[in-house]
């Protein structure tokens, strides 16, 4: 039992820089996935038929096809047109494309849930429609949409294992480098997974805890 617990701390030291790769693209692609999804909500609100068309279609084929097949086309497909992307790069890129899919639905029902009376009364009162999306709108909408966030962020942590399969040197790739090198694929995927566990537990709580705060200000607010 001690020799197995001394080889886990020798092979936590590598796996643990690979975890540091693995947090990069999450948030790497978290950030990108925010950024694009909110462009895309923003952009749907405005109510063009071509454009809600357009943008409908690249969220459905995003949402319903799986996030390897997408990163297969950006690493292995894209070279054949002459764009050449490393693995990291990548990453990023397809996850970031596959979240704002689905943040964009997130933001776009966040923004919806906020009462259209709210964007009229200020604008009754002398404010822009910009100061409006800013101070009135989006600090609503950013209650309701902050538990799906968090979510995502889960979601994209996890997704990061996948990336191993386009070489990215993330956790789960050096887990199974060094599981080929050593012969100890027990200890290190276990160790992989103990890695990822506690990554992604502190965001799960959070989440949970936030949904119960989001619920109780609900109830309070319409005195239920």
């Amino acid at each position: 039992m001690t020799d197995f617990f001394n080889q886990l701390v020798q092979l936590g030291v590598p796996l643990l820089l690979g975890a540091v790769t693995t947090i990069g693209i999450t948030l790497a692609s978290f950030s990108g996935a925010i950024i694009l999804g909110l462009a895309l909500a923003l952009i749907r609100l405005l109510g063009l038929r071509l454009v809600n068309v357009l943008i409908s279609g690249y969220v459905e084929v995003l949402r319903n096809t799986p996030v390897l097949a997408q990163l297969f086309i950006i690493y292995f497909s894209l070279p054949s047109l002459g764009i050449m992307i490393d693995p990291v790069p990548a990453a990023i890129i397809g996850l970031s494309l596959n979240g704002s899919a689905v943040l964009s639905e997130v933001f776009r029902s966040g923004l919806n849930a906020i009462h259209y009376g709210q964007r009229e009364a200020a604008l009754a009162v002398g404010m822009t429609p910009m100061k409006t999306f800013r101070y009135i709108i989006l600090p609503q909408a950013f209650r309701i949409i902050l538990p799906p966030l968090l979510n995502m962020l889960i979601i994209l942590l996890k997704d990061t294992s996948i990336c191993s399969l386009i070489s990215t040197e993330e956790l789960m790739l050096r887990a199974k480098d060094l599981a080929m090198m050593s012969f100890l694929p027990m200890h290190l995927f276990l160790l992989a997974g103990v890695i990822y566990f506690l990554l992604a537990w502190p965001l799960s709580i959070a989440t949970r805890h936030l949904e119960k705060v989001m619920q109780r200000g609900r109830r309070q607010t319409f005195g239920t």
